[in-house]
This record gives C-alpha cells, structure tokens and sequence, in this order.
C-alpha cells in the first residue's frame, strides 16, 4: 500500500489549507489519519477518520480547527486546516493503522510541508 500526501504549500497566518492522501487500494476496516512534525519537534498524532463509517477523531490541539473528511469513490483522506498559525508550520504526514490513535502504523505517506508565515 502506497500511501501519497500533497496539498502543502505557504500560506499566511489566518489562512486555510486542505491537503489530500491518496491510498493506491480501497481500504476497510481501517483508520488513516494525519501527523504532523515541526523543526526540531516530535511527531504529532493530529486526528483520524474510520474508513468504513467516516467516524473522526482527533487530538485536542487541533479539534475545531482542523476537520478530517475522505472520499471513498477517489480512496483520498483530506485535512481541512483552518485559522492556521505559524506553529502549525510542519511536514504533515499521513498514515494508515487499526486503532483510531494510530499507536501503530501500517503504512506511511511520504510527507506535505506547510509553511505558516506571520
């Protein structure tokens, strides 16, 4: 499984951005969600979405500015991220598991880097 995360760019303080995650195979029964790791930072669990249900969850660092949708018919995961800030400037990463924290991951993306500016 091959797992493909675009969408990162520039934007400035305030602004929104949606990043997408392409999977190369329908998935199940599983949960596929976003990370994220900034400049000398830990990586950072940010929300998932239950593949079969679309049932979200998410990291309350992040719950009400970023929202977690995908669309089945395209196997493609998007992250909606609003009112954004330079300390969310980070690569965001996604990732496929079977636990709606994703402490164990299938398979990686390969990384989208967003830059915040102030």
């Amino acid at each position: 499984v091959q797992l493909q995360a675009s969408g990162g760019g520039l934007v400035t303080a305030g602004g929104s951005l949606r990043l997408s995650c392409l999977v190369s195979r329908t998935l199940s029964n599983d949960y596929m969600g976003w990370f994220r790791q900034a400049p000398g930072k830990e990586r950072e669990f940010l929300g998932t979405i239950k593949w079969r249900s679309a049932k979200t969850y998410y990291a309350d660092s992040v719950k009400g500015r970023f929202t977690i949708s995908r669309d089945a018919a395209k196997d493609t995961v998007y992250l909606q991220m609003n009112s954004l800030q330079p300390a969310d400037t980070a690569i965001y990463y996604c990732a496929v598991g079977q636990e709606k924290t994703l402490r164990e991951i299938d398979y990686w993306g390969q990384g989208t880097l967003v830059t915040v500016s102030s």
